[in-house]
């Protein structure tokens, strides 16, 4: 149900309407990129559905995301009342620590996938996003360990490391969709 409410409201804002129209240029018509054939060769499909990690990632991205709305809204408690500062940080931290889980394990399962632990074309950007998703992660530990800055920045921070998470989840969530609708144009039988 979740998944065909998200492709929904995702397949309302798949592609711009406005082709080459900027600052009262004329509209050209832009020349239509060549859009990659499929998102996982016949062998890589096979591949992902056999894996243990498919499975994997897909218990642990809803769990990631549930601690994420917990820690979400005991940060923005904190922010607004000054109270439970405790239960904030350790909620961070616990995001934090499902994020390195996810990440490890999402490296594994691209190299059985793909072949490389990182960076396979197929995933290139929501990995590269990834990396500022887990910077900002890690500089949120770095500085309540260090006292850098005080419980209101730290808090910022969480809140900005949490924006990059939400960007980041979107890109994953957009590719999955893009591999439902590749399975459903590509019947398992027919090559690539």
């Amino acid at each position: 149900m979740f998944t065909r409410i998200f492709d929904h409201y995702l397949s309302k804002v798949d592609c711009c309407p406005w082709v080459g129209h900027a600052y009262g240029l004329p509209a050209v018509k832009a020349p239509k990129k060549a859009r990659p054939p499929f998102l996982y060769s016949p062998a890589e499909r096979r591949r992902r559905d056999a894996s243990p990690w498919t499975m994997v990632q897909g218990v642990l991205a809803p769990i990631q995301f549930l601690v994420f709305l917990v820690s979400l809204g005991l940060v923005l408690h904190y922010l607004l009342s000054g109270h439970g500062l405790e239960a904030a940080t350790l909620s961070i931290l616990v995001k934090t620590a499902c994020l390195i889980t996810i990440m490890v394990t999402g490296a594994i399962w691209e190299n059985e996938v793909f072949g490389q632990y990182l960076f396979a074309p197929a995933f290139f950007w929501e990995d590269v996003f990834s990396f500022l998703v887990i910077a900002l992660h890690s500089l949120y530990v770095v500085v309540l360990i260090t006292h850098a800055a005080g419980p209101r920045t730290q808090m910022l921070l969480a809140l900005a490391a949490y924006a990059s998470y939400v960007i980041n989840a979107s890109q994953f969530l957009m590719k999955l969709r893009a591999a439902r609708l590749e399975q459903v144009a590509r019947p398992a039988g027919i090559a690539g």
